[in-house]
């Protein structure tokens, strides 16, 4: 289909870019990597009357270390986090969830920050957030702000963001020794999951002594599946990881739609858990 008829600029500043925002209020869309967005517009389900092209403007890419954190700029492609060696060594499970995103052409275009404001509860990388405890940075006409990962995603492809602000940098704090796991069940190669899976382990002397579990397509949000959390403290053999990975569901809304129904996506949550922590303790 052909998008709607609308605007653009390409400022070459971020000061040009929150004055075009400001200017246009909630009838402009930003384009960053335009793998999110322009799905959107030739389906014809986003209507901007501008589009905000951001994908020249410098020192929004990279990946930096500042203390205990990695700060990685919002225009920073799929392709740089997987293969930055940063990311790597701090954050495994950011790179390797990211490398699950849809397929090369598309990691090469898209973005971090844009993956993340998009907010689809399917994608996978909003759930990795939740499980890092990730920071994201906004910047808007007052200044910057920080808003932690659980409060940036309100609802379904709706943050945290004013109209008139920017995601600029995510703020990953690091995570060296921790095992990690990307689970994910999808019914063709590339596609959005079903229901995924995002797993961090602390691993001392034989037992889980810390979790964090991150949910994709469970709800309008991601979530954190905070029962089984609390449940795999203490764990130490596959047998105890199942039984904590029961809760995995609880507390969760997932959707009805031609993949699956809100009962197979809780058992997937169930079963994905399981696999994600044992591989991440190193007993899957």
């Amino acid at each position: 289909m052909i998008p709607p008829a609308f605007d653009y600029v390409r400022p070459g500043t971020l000061d040009e870019a929150l004055r075009a925002l400001a200017g246009a209020g909630e009838d402009a869309k930003v384009l960053a990597g335009g793998q999110s967005l322009l799905p959107l517009l030739r389906l014809r389900l986003a209507f901007p009357e501008l589009v905000v092209d951001i994908g020249r403007i410098p020192g929004l890419r990279g990946v930096r270390e500042d203390g205990d954190a990695l700060v990685v700029g919002a225009l920073t492609t799929h392709h740089d986090v997987v293969h930055d060696p940063l990311v790597r060594r701090y954050a495994g499970l950011l790179a390797q969830a990211t490398a699950e995103v849809a397929d090369p052409a598309v990691r090469h275009r898209g973005t971090l920050g844009g993956s993340l404001a998009h907010a689809d509860p399917a994608g996978d990388l909003p759930a990795v957030a939740l499980a890092l405890d990730a920071e994201l940075v906004a910047a808007g006409p007052g200044g910057r702000r920080t808003v932690a990962a659980r409060d940036f995603f309100a609802d379904y492809l709706l943050t945290a963001l004013e109209p008139d602000e920017l995601l600029v940098e995510v703020r990953v704090p690091k995570r060296a020794g921790w095992g990690f796991r990307y689970e994910k069940f999808q019914r063709a190669a590339q596609s959005w999951a079903v229901v995924g899976v995002a797993a961090l382990v602390r691993h001392e002397r034989g037992r889980v002594a810390e979790a964090r579990i991150g949910l994709t397509n469970m709800g309008a949000t991601p979530l954190r599946a905070t029962a089984a959390e609390e449940a795999l403290a203490g764990a130490a053999d596959a047998a105890a990881v199942a039984r904590a990975a029961q809760a995995a569901a609880e507390g969760t809304r997932p959707s009805r739609d031609a993949s699956a129904s809100p009962e197979y996506r809780a058992h997937l949550a169930r079963v994905l858990t399981r696999r994600a922590v044992l591989a991440a303790t190193g007993t899957g």
